[in-house]
């Protein structure tokens, strides 16, 4: 077994795709309309879906916003170094909304991004 996809709605599919692979540096890898059920699905990340975990982004068709809910934490994505990761997420109109540095607690580098809906990713350091 594997870990196939995430999903996340999101309300504005051009601004999250461009947020997904110009700020976190995903692919788009396939992207597709469903008029009979007014969604549209796209698939993002780090390379080809037969061998790595991919995001799904829905937009179902005339919905501007969702409630986050109190149930979902984050995405977390591994970066080779947090500091510079978020200076160049930074410089490329990303929102940094913690800035590098050790987790609460420990030595791990993490920092925080929010995508246009507001979720939140962890990027963590490689270890």
């Amino acid at each position: 077994m594997r870990l196939l996809h995430t999903m996340l709605r999101v309300s504005d599919l051009d601004k999250s795709i461009k947020f997904y692979t110009e700020i976190l540096g995903m692919a788009l890898l396939r992207q597709k309309k469903y008029p009979d059920g007014e969604f549209t699905l796209a698939f993002l990340g780090y390379g080809p879906e037969d061998s790595n975990t991919a995001l799904e982004l829905t937009y179902n068709w005339g919905e501007s916003s969702y409630e986050m809910g109190t149930g979902f934490g984050h995405l977390a994505i591994e970066v080779e170094d947090v500091y510079l990761a978020t200076k160049s997420m930074n410089d490329a109109g990303g929102k940094v909304i913690r800035d590098a540095g050790p987790m609460n607690a420990g030595t791990t580098i993490i920092a925080f991004v929010e995508d246009p809906d507001g979720y939140q990713i962890e990027l963590i350091g490689k270890k």
